[in-house]
Formats: structure tokens, C-alpha cells, sequence
């Protein structure tokens, strides 16, 4: 096999950078290294130079590097995006700020409207219009375009979003506007709607290119300095980006539709649990991974991730809910249906004006971080009040790498939650880890119950560093009888990453009721989109034999203004075979179907997959015994409110491989600590997880 097939993972989370390095025989070797939020990329090549010294490899030896980044996210979350202009069709300049004509909450008049990415000064108009049927109404007016160069130049915006009505159906005029622009004000990055998202729905199709134009200089910038930084320590291997969807993207494709990458960070760990599923006879999982700023929830059905076409990104709690509409940024790109909250291992707890206890979304990070690590932080967070109670190893975390004071802690929940409300330390902490843990339930139900699906049905796969260490509770709170711990749970999303294949997206608009598809015209769009995929993959470096197409139908009821997404498994593209897959996905979304009504076919979509040749195999790890290390003993720790601390043991991860655990115990490694409750049992099971099986007493 070579050394040739050396692959490394990496997950830029807000509190660590994980580094994941797999080599072809299964062994892997895994670090944490604390997140440089200045600029991502140094922790990034710390952790990748800490990984190569472990395996006492050449940086040349690395085949391919994968990352997930929260750099597009961040950027929009922060405000901190370019200065962003917007060219569109003369009268449509409002399109961005008047949005869905929705609001969040009906009765709330206190609710503001988020600012638009683009302020009006900077959206301009130039005279132009296209039918809906492709044909030029209206021809482009060149000079109004070259004078909106000068103009946009003259205000110092630095990237601009073309979109035009109806180019989904003739790309021409973007496409004449977006060159000459390029021609007029080199220095402008330029991003035409119909490069990004060629459909129908005009404000859709703004929102996001403008989003796109928003982000691409934070994310080239980044991109090119970590691909810059990688060439000095040796690695000149090709840089692959994790998409929103769970698949990678070259580095070229991130470079120029950054959009497509905005919910990068937490796809690895999806895309990973997606595959640990079917071996543990688990195809449909809640992913639930807790990091140290956030914590974040999917579901995976039959071994794939649920998929959405359309996000809001937004500050705080992000649920891409069916119900909630016009709080965020909107992004047209197919995303994992991923919920997060603000409450990680870092989240910090405070008593708010009316005496109620919150915890997060503010976050201690990495540094200065919880109390206990004694960097300067006094405040209590979740991973404060989970060392009060005695879950975490009092001396070191990290297997050993990072000291800590407990006694730090139990002054932190003390001063700022006990004494506040007349609470025990070990009540106090008891709140805080409620606190969260119903958050994070949460964040489970959005993707679940508010989905019309039971997480009773579901197993719980809990990863990050802190999911194990609430794993347990959580799914109590939901009902959940079965919990299951990924394999190096700390620093699953750079793992999962290593499991994961290179997608490209592609849309076909043809808006026709379903009464006047004809094979020919469908076969002829999805061979024009079949050529594109095989295309983007072929520069990728995938030929066809490791190439395969999924094809899905964008289908609606006639005069409906939103559409689902139907996958098309055997490319069944026969009308009666359309209607009846929709009518059955519409029933199990809303709860009942217009028997009878016409239906209209809206898009066809491709993902073309590119198959990596030297995937992670899961089944194969072979971890190095260091990262399974952990103490053994025995410490008091408190399971419930109220309850005496009671003697637990504890042991290494690895112990689990000479028989099961019966509850109360903790099992150390490196890289997470996963909780035993009593009456719960831990077992090994395939594929390197845990499974913890909870007595039905407490149903």
C-alpha cells in the first residue's frame, strides 16, 4: 500500500483545533491544540506538525489534507464580512431587505429585522430583463454596468454580488455583467448568482450570492495563507474542504463559492457517524456532538444524513426549523439538517437580573477557558461544574496534557451560582449541568419531534468532548433507551472527515407541471448535468470508475411557493413514479396529501460523488494505546440532586475490551470522558464505539 495514502483531518472548532492523522493500516494518531482565533491557520499547522512528530513522519508523506472551518461561518456570525455591493435588475433592489415578508415570532413587537448583508447605498440598479422563459426583454445596458464599477470602487466595497431576475433560466446577462466588471475593477471580487445557484425564487438566489460575495475574501485569505503555511512545513498535498452537505470540496471550489462551505465545521463529525451506523446495526442515529462552545444535533435515516436545501443562519440557537422563518441570513445550499445551541464545555453560567440561572451562548474558549484550567477566567462554565461533581479527572485533562485545579472550579460555581441563590456547590452544579443538558435536548427536538420523527425509535451516537460526559442524561430527558460513543470521540469531526467523499452539487431549473414530463426533455437535463459532475469530479482527480450520480426532483403541488426534495434512487423519472414518492414524503412531512392535485416538477439536482480511494475504515482503527490511556481508581462522584456522592470507579477506555461495565463508573481517555450512570451498563461494541444500555426503570 505505500506510505502514499497518509491522510490527515482537521476540525477548527471555537475552543480546539482537532487534528486527526489516519494511516493506511489503521493506525491513527490524534491532537488537540488550542484554537488561535486571530487567524485559524496557526493552530491548524501546530496540530498537523504535533501529529507528524507522533508518527515520526515526513510532512511529505501526507497523501491529503481535509478541513473543516468555521472561518465562513465566524465571518458572518461576526459581522466581520467584506464590504459588499449588489448589481441587479433595475427596480429589484429590495428584493434582499423585503426577504420572505415573514417574521419570526407573530406577536412579538419588539422583533427587529436583521440588517442585510448589503447596505442600499451598495445595491445597485442597471436596466436589463429576461422572461421567465429565457427570452431578453430587455437588453443589458454595458455603460450602467461600467458605471456601477466606478461607483463601487469610488465607495471602497470590495466584492459584489450580480443578480439579475429569471438569469436561473438565460445566464447571459450575469454572465456579461460579472466580465465586464471584472474587466472595468479587477480589483472587485465578483460573484454572478448564476455561478452559485442557478434557480428559481429571486430573493433565495440573492440572499446567497450576496452571502458568498460577503465571505470570499475572509475565506480565500485563509485558504491561501494555510495552503501558503502548509508548503513551509512540507505538506504539499491538496487541501480539501468540508461542505455544509457532509461532502469535501477541492480547495478551488471553496476559494470560489465559499457559501457552499458555511456549515463546514460540524459535517465531519455527521458524515463520520453516518458510517459508524450500519455496523452497529444503527442506520438511523441522532448525532449528538458537544464541543466547547456549542453543541450540535443532526439525524442520519438509513445511513445518510437528512439533507436541507435551505438554511437561515442566525446568531444564537441555529435550527434550521420548517416554522421559524425571517431571523437570519438565508442560504439556498444543500446543508445536513443541523441544529446547535450554545452550550458546550466552555459555556459560562451567570444569575441574570431576575434571579433565573443561564448558561451560554458566551464561551471562556480554550484560553483563557473553564476556572479550572487557572488561566485568568473566574467565571464558572459547564466543564466547572462537571469537575465539582466529580466527572471529570481532578489532576489533568487531555490524558494528562492539561492541568487543572478543581478547587478553581468549586470557587467559581460557589461565588457566582451557589451563594447568589442560596444553593450547595454541588447543587449549584447539578443546575448548571441541567441547564444545559435541556438545551442540548433542545437542539435534539428540533431535528426530531419538530421533524415528525419519535427519538425514542433512535439511538443516540454522542461525540465531541463533552457529549459522552452528557450523553446519558440528555437522552433521558428524550427518552431515549440507547446511547452509543464514537470511537476517538474528542476528535470525531476531524475524523469523520477521513470518511467522507468529494460532492459537487448541481441544479437543473425546468419548472413543468408533471402531466407534460417527457422522458426525452428529463434525459436530456440530466445528461447535461451528469457531463457537469463528471466534470467538476475529473479536475478533483476522480475518473469515472470512483465517479457515482445521484439525481433528486425538486417537486411541489401547482401553484405552491415551496417545493420538497425527492431523491430519485433508481433514476425513476417517470411521472407516475414522481408523483407517488412525493405524494408519500408530503404525507410524512405535513401529515396528509391533496389527492388529486396536479404537481409540478421544479428542479432536478445532482450530487456527483467522487469516492475516495483510501477512506477511514472505522471497523480497522488502531488507536495508539496512549489515547485510550487513562487512570485507575475509584472518586466520589454526584449522579443526582440531592443524593450523596457515591464511590465510582474508574478506568481506562480500553478496559471495556475484556467485558462490560456495570454502572456507576467513568471510563478516561485522551480525548473525552464518557459517564456510566448508575444502572447503566457499558459495553464494546463494532467499529471501536461504546454501547451504554439504560435500565427501563426510569422510563
Amino acid at each position: 500500500m505505500g506510505m502514499g495514502l497518509v491522510r490527515v483531518g482537521v476540525d477548527v472548532g471555537g475552543t480546539f483545533t482537532d487534528v486527526v492523522l489516519a494511516l493506511p493500516d489503521g493506525r491513527i494518531h490524534v491532537n488537540k491544540t488550542t484554537t488561535t482565533p486571530a487567524d485559524p491557520g496557526e493552530g491548524v499547522v501546530a496540530g498537523i506538525q504535533a501529529v507528524l512528530a507522533a508518527a515520526a513522519l515526513d510532512p511529505g508523506a501526507v497523501a491529503e489534507v481535509v478541513h473543516g472551518t468555521t472561518v465562513a461561518s465566524n465571518t458572518i456570525l461576526q459581522k466581520a464580512g467584506a464590504r459588499t455591493g449588489l448589481l441587479t435588475t433595475r427596480g429589484f433592489r429590495d428584493v434582499l431587505e423585503i426577504g420572505r415578508i415573514r417574521t419570526p415570532g407573530m406577536f412579538d413587537l419588539a422583533w427587529r429585522k436583521p440588517e442585510p448583508l448589503v447596505p442600499r447605498r451598495w445595491r445597485l440598479e442597471v436596466a436589463e430583463r429576461i422572461a421567465a422563459d429565457g427570452e431578453v426583454v430587455v437588453p443589458l445596458e454595458e455603460d450602467a454596468v461600467r458605471a456601477a464599477a466606478t461607483r463601487f470602487l469610488a465607495e471602497r466595497v470590495e466584492a459584489v454580488a450580480i443578480c439579475f431576475l429569471n438569469s436561473y433560466a438565460n445566464p447571459a446577462h450575469e454572465q456579461r455583467a460579472a466580465a465586464l466588471l471584472r474587466a472595468a475593477a479587477p480589483a472587485l471580487l465578483v460573484t454572478a448568482s448564476c455561478e452559485v445557484l442557478p434557480e428559481i425564487k429571486e430573493y433565495e438566489r440573492t440572499s446567497t450570492a450576496v452571502v458568498n460575495a460577503y465571505i470570499l475574501p475572509a475565506m480565500r485569505g485563509y485558504l491561501s495563507r494555510l495552503q501558503d503555511r502548509l508548503r513551509m512545513i512540507g505538506v504539499v498535498a491538496p487541501v480539501q474542504v468540508m461542505a455544509s452537505n457532509g461532502g469535501m470540496i477541492g480547495l478551488d471550489a471553496a476559494r470560489d463559492r465559499p457559501v457552499f462551505a458555511v456549515g463546514s465545521g460540524p459535517a465531519g463529525g455527521v458524515a463520520g457517524a453516518a458510517r459508524l451506523g450500519p455496523p452497529l446495526g444503527a442506520p438511523d442515529l441522532i448525532v449528538f456532538d458537544m464541543g466547547g462552545t456549542t453543541a450540535k444535533a443532526a439525524i442520519i435515516e438509513g445511513g445518510q444524513p437528512a439533507i436541507v436545501t435551505e438554511y437561515e443562519f442566525r446568531d444564537g440557537i441555529s435550527t434550521p426549523s420548517r416554522f421559524i422563518k425571517g431571523a437570519g441570513t438565508m442560504l439556498k445550499v444543500p446543508a445536513i439538517d443541523i441544529a446547535e445551541v450554545g452550550s458546550g464545555g466552555g459555556s459560562l453560567a451567570r444569575i441574570d437580573a431576575g434571579g433565573l440561572l443561564l448558561v451560554g451562548p458566551e464561551s471562556a474558549g480554550g484560553d483563557p477557558g473553564p476556572a479550572c484550567y487557572g488561566r485568568g477566567n473566574a467565571r464558572p462554565t459547564v466543564t466547572d461544574a462537571n469537575m465539582v461533581l466529580g466527572y471529570l479527572n481532578p489532576g489533568a485533562l487531555a490524558g494528562g496534557s492539561l492541568p487543572v485545579d478543581p478547587e478553581l472550579s468549586r470557587r467559581a460555581v460557589a461565588e457566582h451560582v451557589a451563594r447568589p441563590l442560596g444553593l450547595g456547590v454541588e447543587e449549584a452544579a447539578h443546575g448548571i449541568r441541567q441547564v444545559a443538558n435541556i438545551a442540548m435536548a433542545r437542539a435534539i427536538r428540533a431535528v426530531t419531534v419538530e421533524r415528525g420523527k419519535d427519538p425514542r425509535d433512535m439511538a443516540l451516537m454522542a461525540f465531541g468532548g463533552g457529549g459522552p460526559l452528557h450523553a446519558v442524561d440528555v437522552a433521558r430527558l428524550l427518552g431515549i433507551r440507547r446511547v452509543l460513543v464514537s470511537p476517538v470521540s474528542g476528535v470525531f469531526s476531524a475524523a469523520g472527515m477521513l470518511a467522507a467523499e468529494a460532492v459537487h452539487e448541481f441544479v437543473q431549473p425546468l419548472l413543468l407541471p408533471l402531466a407534460a414530463v417527457s422522458p426525452g426533455l428529463v434525459g436530456a437535463a440530466t445528461d447535461r448535468l451528469a457531463g457537469q459532475g463528471r466534470a467538476a469530479l475529473a479536475v478533483e482527480g476522480y475518473d469515472a470508475a470512483a465517479t457515482v450520480l445521484r439525481f433528486a426532483a425538486d417537486l411541489r403541488y401547482l401553484g405552491q411557493s415551496s417545493q420538497l426534495t425527492i431523491p430519485l434512487p433508481d433514476g425513476a423519472f417517470g411521472a407516475e413514479a414522481l408523483r407517488r414518492a412525493y405524494e408519500a414524503t408530503y404525507g410524512a412531512t405535513f401529515g396528509y396529501v391533496a389527492a388529486g392535485e396536479a404537481v409540478e416538477l421544479v428542479n432536478l439536482r445532482l450530487s456527483a460523488m467522487g469516492m475516495a480511494a483510501s477512506r477511514i475504515d472505522f471497523a480497522a482503527l488502531a488507536l495508539d494505546p496512549r489515547a485510550l490511556a487513562g487512570a485507575a481508581g475509584e472518586r466520589l462522584v454526584s449522579f443526582a440532586r440531592g443524593a450523596p456522592p457515591v464511590p465510582t470507579r474508574l478506568l481506562p477506555r480500553a478496559a471495556l475490551a475484556s467485558g462490560p461495565v456495570v454502572g456507576p463508573a467513568i471510563l478516561e481517555s485522551y480525548d473525552t470522558t464518557i459517564v456510566v450512570p448508575p444502572g447503566c451498563t457499558a459495553q464494546a461494541a463494532a467499529a471501536g464505539c461504546v454501547a451504554i444500555r439504560m435500565e427501563p426503570a426510569d422510563a
